[in-house]
């Protein structure tokens, strides 16, 4: 067994514990995480149940209707502002946190590119990973 994912917040007033493998790590272009980060695009780690994972301290949501229609909630610190982790209304079980949350951000691999459709020349991701204008059947 793989040792627990851990992270939070920039302030460490955040933290979360995760056991198991992420499902999914994936860069997303939609004009929310564009917005959200900064910059071209999003980096992100999606588990596939909460039940694995140990949060500490309290959050701010924030909820967005993404580029697919559905509601996301972002949870950042309201101390630091940091964005820590997402969840999503139409699939609940779901956890994602952002690649630069991690302790050690060096674990996250990038498997491919969600919503390419919205991306810039600008914004130079790996050329070898799958893209899809939107995103990917399940």
């Amino acid at each position: 067994m793989s040792k627990p994912y851990t992270g939070g917040c920039a302030c460490g007033a955040i933290r979360y514990e995760i056991s198991g493998e992420p499902m999914v790590s994936n860069d997303c272009q939609c004009r929310d995480c564009q917005r959200k980060s900064g910059t071209g695009h999003g980096s992100y780690l999606t588990f596939p149940s909460r039940e694995r994972v140990q949060l500490k301290g309290e959050a701010t949501h924030w909820d967005i209707v993404g580029d697919s229609g559905n509601v996301k909630t972002r949870a950042f610190c309201p101390i630091c502002g940091s964005p820590v982790y997402l969840v999503f209304a139409a699939m609940p079980e779901l956890f994602t946190v952002h690649a630069a949350s991690l302790d050690d951000p060096g674990r996250y691999k990038p498997q491919l590119v969600t919503y390419s459709v919205r991306g810039h020349a600008w914004d130079h991701l790996d050329p070898a990973l799958p893209k899809f204008d939107r995103m990917p059947p399940a």
